[in-house]
């Protein structure tokens, strides 16, 4: 008990910025520091989100370059915590540059650990900004601000590689396509269609939690990676996503106008194939289509010998 009350008081007063996010991304412990510099009460709890949101209007905490708040929003959470490990460097309106490093842990978990660095040249710091500008960029898709092919695909052969023994489920993968998309394309024109995808992007992101991975992977098919999740969890996620959608308006002079997808879940093994899952998956959201559209089809859990078949839908 002493030991964790010294390592409190030292985490307290120390001058690096320290503070934890549970699975919902509410802030659950920052340290003076930390609080300081985005403005938080101490018995203040807030989600990341709302944090970000009203230091945004107000000019404080972290610059938010954007004309658009929610949108930059929309595209950063669909980025958050999707990896055990990543840093990065921020500016903050009080003149500060930080290095920041977040730790996730597979529960959703995440250690913030933020450094002052503002002594490095200015030069430098233009450098490794523009570098961050263009990695980011690369792995973004520009239309839906969501996670590119490249990055949902790396991020579905990091899992299938996790650590571990044996051939063990590790979590599922969901194949997600809007429904008649070529007709709605065809029919109300591609500034129509386009406004869709950007719907679908939003609606769905709203249902994906910390540690799942939504991201677009062409024309109108989405995938989304579900780690240590099971299928029973994995298909009640989906499902809400269904709910969802068919109960969206992307185009507001339009109110009766709606859309809806299907999807094909198939389970992620260690040490499988990720081009072998997608397949699965992607058989799994033909039978879903040809049973209908708006409903989920589900792989029955392949036996390593036989291979794989579909099983029952759920609409």
């Amino acid at each position: 008990m002493q030991m964790m009350l010294q390592l409190a008081q030292l985490m307290e007063h120390a001058g690096t910025l320290i503070a934890v996010f549970d699975p919902e991304d509410r802030l659950r412990f920052a340290n003076r520091a930390f609080r300081a510099a985005w403005f938080i009460e101490d018995d203040e709890e807030p989600l990341w989100s709302d944090l970000m949101r009203r230091n945004y209007h107000a000019r404080r905490g972290t610059i938010v370059e954007t004309a658009n708040f929610e949108t930059w929003l929309h595209t950063t959470q669909a980025r958050r915590g999707k990896s055990g490990f990543r840093a990065f460097e921020t500016d903050l309106h009080d003149g500060r540059w930080l290095w920041m490093a977040e730790t996730m842990q597979p529960n959703g978990w995440m250690l913030c650990v933020a450094s002052d660095i503002s002594s490095i040249r200015p030069d430098e710091r233009s450098l490794r900004q523009d570098r961050d500008i263009a990695i980011k960029a690369s792995q973004t898709d520009e239309l839906t601000g969501l996670p590119s092919r490249r990055y949902v695909m790396g991020k579905l052969g990091e899992l299938v590689c996790s650590a571990g023994g044996g051939e063990q489920d590790v979590g599922c993968l969901a194949v997600l396509d809007i429904d008649n998309f070529k007709y709605i394309n065809d029919r109300f024109g591609h500034g129509i269609g386009d406004a869709v995808l950007r719907d679908f992007g939003v609606t769905l992101q709203r249902h994906v939690r910390k540690t799942d991975i939504l991201g677009r992977v062409g024309g109108e098919e989405f995938l989304l990676i579900l780690p240590n999740t099971t299928m029973e969890d994995a298909e009640a996620i989906v499902q809400r996503m269904l709910v969802a959608v068919r109960h969206s308006r992307p185009v507001p002079e339009q109110a009766s106008f709606r859309y809806t997808f299907s999807a094909g879940l198939a389970w992620v093994t260690r040490g499988d194939d990720p081009g072998a899952v997608y397949r699965r998956a992607d058989l799994a959201l033909y039978a879903a289509k040809m049973r209908g559209r708006d409903q989920i089809s589900i792989e029955i859990q392949p036996d390593r010998r036989l291979g794989s078949t579909i099983a029952a839908t759920s609409e």
